[in-house]
C-alpha cells in the first residue's frame, strides 16, 4: 500500500479528460461535459468490483461513515459498538450524527471482539460498526449473528481493508452498509474521496440525496430537483473521481503485489519463534496492506521499537498503542470531549465516562503489536534487506 506508489498515465489521462472539459462537479452541465461522468463510471466500476448493487461516492471516508449511518437511521442518542482500534474518524462519523459512541476490546484479530459486543448491548444500541482494521476483518459471521439476535444495524468501517474478502465476498458489502476511504495513503486512492456500498434501494437513495444537499436527482434539471430531506454537501469531484477511475482498474495488480510482498516479508519474521501474528478469521482473506505481529511482552515490544529507532529501520512500523490516531489510549480529546460546538448532554456524558473506562484485553494485544506497512514497489533484494535488518534487530533485543 498504497495506490499513489503507482500512481501514472493511466491518471493523467482520466484527469485530463475532465480538465479538458472544464466541468469539474459530478452533477448537472450535460452539454459542455461532452459525455464525460468519472463519478458515474466510478461508482459502476465499484458495483461491478466488489459485488454489491448500489455504491454513493463521497468526499471523504468519514463523510461515507457519515452518510451511511443517516441513511440506516441511526442518531440522537442512539449507541453504536465500536472497537478500541480504529481511526479517529470513527468516532468522529457517530458523532455527528448524534449518536454515542460504545468503545469496547479487541480480540487478535485487531478488531471486534464478538464477546466484548454481547456484553455492551443496551436498550439504546442501534448499531454494531466493526472497523476492519490494517487490511484484515472482524468474525463477522458471530457479529451478524449477534445483530440478528438483537435486530442491530451491522455498518462495516472497511476503510482501511479495501481488497479484503471475507467467504468470498468483498469487506464492505456484507453488513447492511459499508464503506471504504479513498484518501491519499489507502490502496486505491482519489487524492480524497470515500463510498457508502449496500445491497439495499432505500439507504442508497438517502445516501444519493443526503451527500447533495437532500436533492432527489430525480429530474433532468438539478436546480429543479425536489428536497425529500435535509442534506448536506458531502460530494466528490470529478477530478477526485477519475484518479479513482484509473486506480480500480489496477486493483487486482495492487492486491498481487502486496499479497506477495507481504508473504515475503512475513518469511523472515517467522524465523522468531516469540513472534506471533494476527488471526485473520476463518474463510478470511486478509488484504495484505500491513503485516501485524505481536512480541511476548510489552517490555519486549517497546524495547523493539526502540531499538529498530537507533538502527534506523523503524519507519514503516507501526507501533499502534503509542499512536495518537488509531487507540483509546491517547484520544484525549475524546475522553474529554473537547470539541468547538456543544454536543448533547447524552454524548458528554459517555465521553467523559471513558476517562475511567479501562480496556484491559485491548491493552494486553495493542502494547505487544507491531504493525509493518507493506509497500507495492518493494524489490526482491529490499525485502532481503529489511527482512533480515528487522530480524537481527529482534534477535538482539530477545538475547537470541
Amino acid at each position: 500500500m498504497p495506490g499513489f506508489e503507482l500512481f501514472g498515465v493511466e491518471e493523467r489521462k482520466e484527469v485530463n479528460d475532465v480538465l479538458e472539459t472544464g466541468i469539474l462537479m459530478r452533477y448537472g452541465f450535460d452539454g459542455p461535459r461532452k459525455g464525460i461522468w468519472k463519478a458515474v463510471g466510478l461508482e459502476e466500476a465499484i458495483k461491478k468490483t466488489f459485488g454489491c448493487n448500489y455504491a454513493q461516492l463521497t468526499s471523504s471516508g468519514t463523510a461515507a461513515l457519515t452518510t451511511a449511518m443517516a441513511a440506516l437511521g441511526i442518531g440522537s442518542g442512539d449507541e453504536v459498538i465500536m472497537p478500541s482500534f480504529t481511526f479517529v474518524a470513527s468516532f468522529e462519523a457517530v458523532l455527528s450524527v448524534g449518536a454515542i459512541p460504545v468503545l469496547v476490546d479487541i480480540d487478535e484479530t485487531l478488531t471486534l471482539d464478538p464477546a466484548a459486543v454481547k456484553a455492551a448491548i443496551t436498550p439504546k444500541t442501534k448499531c454494531v460498526m466493526p472497523v476492519h482494521m490494517c487490511g484484515s476483518m472482524a468474525d463477522l459471521d458471530a457479529l451478524q449473528a449477534i445483530c440478528k439476535e438483537h435486530k442491530l444495524i451491522l455498518l462495516e468501517d472497511a476503510c482501511q481493508s479495501i481488497g479484503g474478502t471475507y467467504k468470498g465476498k468483498a469487506l464492505g458489502t456484507i453488513g447492511d452498509a459499508g464503506t471504504f476511504s479513498f484518501d491519499f495513503v489507502k490502496m486505491i486512492t482519489c487524492a480524497e474521496g470515500g463510498v457508502v456500498m449496500t445491497n439495499n434501494k432505500d439507504v442508497y437513495t438517502k445516501s444519493d440525496g443526503y451527500t447533495d444537499h437532500g436533492h432527489d436527482h430525480l429530474g433532468v434539471d438539478r436546480g429543479a430537483d425536489l428536497h425529500p430531506f435535509i442534506g448536506y454537501n458531502y460530494r466528490i469531484s470529478e477530478l477526485h473521481a477519475a484518479v479513482g477511475l484509473a486506480q480500480i482498474r489496477k486493483l487486482d495488480t495492487f492486491l498481487a503485489l502486496q499479497k506477495k510482498n507481504n508473504k515475503a516479508l512475513r518469511a523472515y519474521l517467522e524465523t522468531i519463534p516469540e513472534i506471533s501474528f494476527r488471526v485473520v478469521p476463518e474463510g478470511g482473506d486478509d488484504s495484505c496492506s500491513f503485516l501485524s505481529w505481536f512480541l511476548p511482552t510489552a517490555e519486549l515490544t517497546q524495547a523493539v521499537i526502540e531499538a529498530m529507532k537507533a538502527e534506523g529501520i523503524l519507519a514503516g512500523n507501526f507501533y499502534w498503542y503509542a499512536n495518537n490516531w488509531h487507540y483509546i489510549r491517547k484520544w484525549d480529546h475524546l475522553k474529554q470531549s473537547i470539541t468547538l460546538n456543544r454536543i448533547s448532554s447524552e454524548q458528554e456524558i459517555a465521553l467523559k465516562a471513558l476517562q475511567h473506562t479501562e480496556f484491559p484485553a485491548s491493552d494486553a494485544i495493542m502494547s505487544r503489536c507491531i504493525s509493518t506497512a507493506i509497500s507495492l514497489v518493494w524489490t526482491d533484494e529490499q525485502i532481503k534487506e529489511k527482512g533480515e535488518k528487522m530480524v537481527a534487530c529482534i534477535k538482539k533485543v530477545i538475547g537470541r
